[in-house]
This record gives C-alpha cells, sequence and structure tokens, in this order.
C-alpha cells in the first residue's frame, strides 16, 4: 500500500482542484481532475476510506482517461451537513453533482468500490436517462445491491430488532451515543487492527496495509459512521440494475471477501445480464484494489478503452 500511495502522491502534483461543487443540500464535495484526454472516469470510494483508496487504479489510467476523484461526504475532504443525509440515496444525488461539474457533455465511466457501488446504483434508480447517453460504462468492485446484512450474527441481530420493533430505538441510541464515543481513546488499537486484518484483508495481508488501512477507517468521526452504517443496513438498489444493462459493466468479486460477499457480486451480474462481465480474484478480500491492484488495474483499462465508440465488452468469466 506504501507504494500506491506514493505513486498517487507524484499524481497529485498534477491534479487540479475543481472548486464550488456541492450537494443538493449545499455540502461542500472535495473533488480532483488529473488529465485532459480520453473519456472521464470518475471514481467513488466505499464506506470509511477516502479518495486516496483509488491510487493503482488512478496510476493505472494515466495517458488513458480524464480521471476523476472525490470524497463521500463526511469523509476525507468533503464536508457533512445534517446526519440525516449519511445515506447512500445522497451519494447518489451527491455523484450527480459530481458529474455535472466535470463532465456537462463528455462520455463518463464510472467506478466504485463497496458503498461507492451503491453510489452508482443509486444514481440508476435516480437518474436512468443518464445511463447509455452521459454513462458510458461501470465498473463495481466488491459491492452489492442489498441485503448486506442478511447473513450471520449481524444479520440475525438486525432481523431480530426489526421484528420486536426496536430497531428504529436502537438506532437512535447509536446515533446519540456517537458523538461521546468518538472522544474515547479507541484509535490505533490492537482490536481496531484485529477488525480491519478480518474485515478487509486475509491473513497473509502486511503489517503496513493494515496499519495504513486502520489509520485511514479511523479518521472518519463516528456519527459520520453511524449514519452511513445504518443506512447501509436497509440498502436495496436490486431494481435498478436493469438500468445498467444498457451499458458495458465490470463486476470485480474477491473470494474471501467477509463484508460484501462474492455471491453478492454475482446477483449483480445475473441481473445486469449479457452486458456485464465478471472477473473474479481467487483469495481476495475486500481490500481487493489494493492488494490485487494489477490484476483490478488490467480490468479497468480494458473497460476504459472498450467504451470508446466502436468498441464493447461482453460478458465473460
Amino acid at each position: 500500500m506504501d507504494t500506491a500511495l506514493r505513486g498517487t502522491r507524484r499524481a497529485g502534483r498534477r491534479e487540479r482542484p475543481v472548486p464550488g461543487v456541492v450537494g443538493d443540500d449545499g455540502v461542500p464535495l472535495d473533488v480532483a481532475i488529473r488529465g485532459t484526454r480520453g473519456p472521464t472516469v470518475v471514481f467513488c470510494h466505499g464506506f470509511t476510506v477516502d479518495s486516496q483508496f483509488w491510487a493503482p487504479q488512478v496510476a493505472a489510467l494515466e495517458g488513458h482517461a480524464r480521471v476523476v476523484t472525490w470524497d463521500q461526504r463526511g469523509h476525507g475532504r468533503s464536508g457533512w451537513g445534517e446526519t440525516s443525509h449519511g445515506t447512500v440515496d445522497q451519494t447518489g444525488r451527491d455523484l450527480a453533482a459530481v458529474i455535472d461539474a466535470v463532465a456537462p457533455s463528455s462520455p463518463v465511466v464510472l467506478v466504485g468500490h463497496s458503498m461507492g457501488g451503491m453510489s452508482i446504483l443509486a444514481l440508476a434508480r435516480q437518474r436512468p436517462e443518464w445511463f447509455g447517453t452521459r454513462i458510458v460504462g461501470a465498473f463495481l468492485v466488491a459491492t452489492s445491491a442489498g441485503e448486506l446484512v442478511r447473513e450471520g450474527p449481524l444479520g440475525l441481530a438486525h432481523d431480530a430488532a426489526r421484528r420486536l420493533g426496536v430497531l428504529p430505538a436502537v438506532l437512535s441510541g447509536a446515533r446519540m451515543a456517537a458523538p461521546l464515543a468518538d472522544l474515547l481513546p479507541w484509535r490505533a488499537s490492537r482490536l481496531g487492527r484485529w477488525a480491519i486484518r478480518r474485515l478487509l484483508f486475509t491473513a497473509d495481508a502486511t503489517e503496513d496495509e493494515v496499519r495504513d488501512a486502520q489509520a485511514v477507517s479511523e479518521r472518519l468521526p463516528l456519527p459520520v459512521g453511524q449514519a452511513f452504517g445504518a443506512s447501509l443496513l436497509d440498502h436495496d438498489e436490486s431494481g435498478a440494475l436493469p438500468v445498467l444493462a444498457r451499458i458495458p459493466v465490470v463486476v470485480v468479486i474477491a473470494t474471501r471477501d467477509r463484508l460484501t460477499p462474492a455471491e453478492h457480486g454475482r446477483r449483480i451480474l445475473d441481473a445486469i445480464g449479457p452486458s456485464a462481465r465478471l472477473v473474479e480474484v481467487p483469495d481476495a478480500a475486500h481490500a481487493v484494489t489494493v492488494t490485487h491492484h494489477e490484476v483490478v488495474d488490467d480490468a479497468l483499462v480494458e473497460l476504459v478503452r472498450g467504451v470508446r465508440p466502436g468498441r464493447m465488452t461482453g460478458r465473460g468469466a
């Protein structure tokens, strides 16, 4: 991860900030552009990280595309706003604002990891007319269209709270406790490193990779994390998947992903149909864009090249 981040910092000297991009509620969004030629590729990062997460892919696209990175609200250098706006639905509207600002007329390829992929699906529901016109390709990595908590202990607890009618009270209590909990010395702990390793990586991840990921994730304020976490529990954008059938799509799954298991990606693939292609990465976990970035980089470059006029990508394995 260190090498990848150094590559992004070098590229960062050539980045051009895009001032004045705001969500529909006035929240400022941090947006940057690199490059001037080729299709515009907009990167949407996942929950608890920021645009630096895409370091290897940004480097891989140098010379191939006009690259746009942005920090989701509450993450990185973007603003926050009302807690009630910490939802996947809002990130879809924020993405629309970014696209309007950076590519009002040029073709756009959308790239999303985890919650970033969900933002793309939310945009597909909100702006279906853009897909096949303004949006000409999508690259979905380790993401889900819904039902993230239907399995395992968390899923059982969530369903039990819903059936008992106490889920709103539980979520409300978490919202109230988050600002106080944020003051406690919980960052940089061994327990946190264990959780990051288990959730994002496989057992063979280096200590530096885990520590770097922990540092980025723990910069997110707990109230922001709680708000988005509650939204992810009810996330369901499965109805938007047919919209993506209008464009070439690559779905990347990691076979050892504990947060968005590979089956979620397979369901996305099946719902989109023949315009989607599967890239399966064996022995990789949720942070596949970092640990196995060569595979991800190659698939992304192929998609970006393929969406140019006269070339399309089809379904495969």
